[in-house]
């Protein structure tokens, strides 16, 4: 197992299209022009990843208004995005990267400690991308709770 490599501010965002909860495909390239926030979670429907996705969903007027676009990216299944999308009426796309190319490009899919074990899996992580698609901000490891209210005091939404 190795780390990931890992994006910091200046970085170009690689770039991508992946296939949102009804299989219409997403890019970042549609979001030029604006800053969005990328961000990556491991699964779909388990609670941390609720609580993200939740929060962002309570947030998403105050972001859309300061200019602010969200997209949510995990390994999960089309059809279970749609399950999540629905059950937590979530209002932003939600992508999925079931072969993990994105997340690999981002550095959110690597080593991580798992309850005190060392595991492959998804990298909780968060990308503010401005513009003209340059990395602002690079989180990683970041906490499912507590986490938006956080980037949003970052970014003064």
């Amino acid at each position: 197992m190795t780390a990931a490599t890992q994006l910091k501010a200046g970085d170009p965002a690689p770039d991508f299209t992946l296939p949102d909860a009804d299989g219409n495909p997403v890019s970042l390239q549609d979001f030029r022009g604006r800053r969005v926030i990328v961000y990556f979670y491991p699964a779909a429907m388990t609670p941390g990843c609720t609580t993200q996705a939740c929060d962002f969903r309570d947030s998403l007027t105050e972001l859309n208004g300061a200019g602010v676009a969200v997209l949510g990216v995990s390994p999960d299944p089309v059809d279970k995005l749609a399950e999540f999308r629905e059950k937590e009426s979530l209002t932003f796309p939600l992508l999925s990267d079931v072969d993990k190319r994105v997340l690999n490009a981002y550095g959110a899919y690597g080593e991580k400690n798992n309850y005190g074990k060392l595991v492959m899996g998804v990298i909780r992580s968060t990308f503010v991308v401005d513009q003209d698609g340059k990395i602002e901000q690079a989180q990683y490891n970041v906490k499912a709770t507590g986490h938006v209210a956080k980037l949003r005091s970052e970014l003064g939404v």
